[in-house]
């Protein structure tokens, strides 16, 4: 099959496209014939930081596609069904092979690179704004990020549960687009003080919530909380230290809380969330909107795309 992978860690031209070996589908799993491939923080992050477990190594997360192989282990899953996945590698391929217990159906009327790009920003965001931030109805959100694949959920999600919704962006256009998806205001990091816009549209309160995959504005989105807030820090897409003095939320008795998302996907409860957002995606309740598309070959240049618009989770490979 035709692959992407790399021998060592570096920029996206450590990539190579070429003839692998095609992997064997396990007892618990499935193989799938990849129709879309999101590309994730966590691939770039991996490939750029992370010696490769072995030569060869095909990286990336997340892919849907076509089952055409099931394990003897494997019940609820069969030959020709369209499924999502999510796993540590193995995605930039043109075959995947995946635990069952690691894919969802994709629901009629939802579009493959929709679905491929669904479960890890959408399930990061749920579960960042609700099992773990315990956002709800009327209270104020910031998203760090609002442009990437996690803000977009989480701007949608959290304005579908009354919440009042604030996000750094990058620019007018990128804020206008957001609030298609119910942002209601819209703070460009690149000219604006984030504390300082953030005091001014609560009334000095500060928020009540705050989700942070970028990792590097950590200290602002402690400052932004109010007093007993709290911080759901789920990356650090910007690749910074994360050196922080935590002494003033002590102070304030703010919480921070850590989303790894990695470790949760295929709890049930979780599982079933991101079932129910497929469907609701499905039917237009849920928008994932999708960036640009590149073919797997062109899988250096998609990474580079990825890495300088800061829109992890909106970029999609197509075998």
């Amino acid at each position: 099959m035709k692959a992407a992978y790399y021998d060592v860690p570096g920029g996206p031209e450590v990539l190579s496209y070429a003839d692998v070996e095609a992997p064997v589908c396990p007892e618990d799993g499935v193989l799938l014939r990849v129709e879309a491939i999101s590309i994730e923080g966590g691939d770039l992050i991996n490939r750029a930081t992370a010696a490769p477990q072995a030569a060869g190594h095909v990286p990336g997360y997340a892919a849907s596609g076509e089952i055409v192989e099931v394990g003897a282990k494997v019940r609820g899953r069969f030959i020709g069904q369209k499924v999502t996945s999510f796993d540590m590698g193995g995605s930039h391929a043109e075959l995947r092979a995946v635990k069952a217990t690691r894919t969802w159906i994709v629901p009629d009327g939802l579009q493959m690179a929709a679905a491929a790009a669904l479960p890890i920003s959408f399930g990061t965001a749920h579960h960042s704004l609700f099992a773990r931030g315990n956002l709800v109805d009327g209270e104020t959100l910031l998203v760090q990020g609002g442009a990437g694949g996690v803000g977009v959920a989480a701007i949608q999600l959290a304005h579908r549960a009354g919440s009042k919704v604030l996000a750094t962006v990058s620019g007018a256009d990128r804020a206008e687009q957001l609030r298609t998806y119910g942002l209601d205001a819209a703070i460009d990091h690149r000219s604006e003080d984030v504390t300082a816009a953030v005091m001014r549209l609560t009334a000095g309160r500060g928020v009540d919530l705050v989700v942070d995959p970028v990792g590097s504005t950590l200290a602002g989105s402690l400052a932004a909380l109010r007093p007993e807030g709290r911080l759901v820090f789920v990356g650090n897409a910007g690749r910074a230290s994360l050196d922080l003095d935590l002494w003033p939320a002590l102070q304030a008795n703010q919480t921070l809380l850590g989303v790894f998302m990695g470790s949760q996907l295929e709890k049930p409860e979780v599982h079933r969330t991101v079932d129910d957002m497929l469907r609701l995606a499905a039917t237009g309740e849920l928008e994932v909107p999708i960036d640009r598309r590149f073919s797997l070959c062109e899988v250096a240049a998609a990474h580079a795309y990825a890495e300088e618009n800061s829109i992890l989770g909106r970029v999609v490979l197509v075998p």
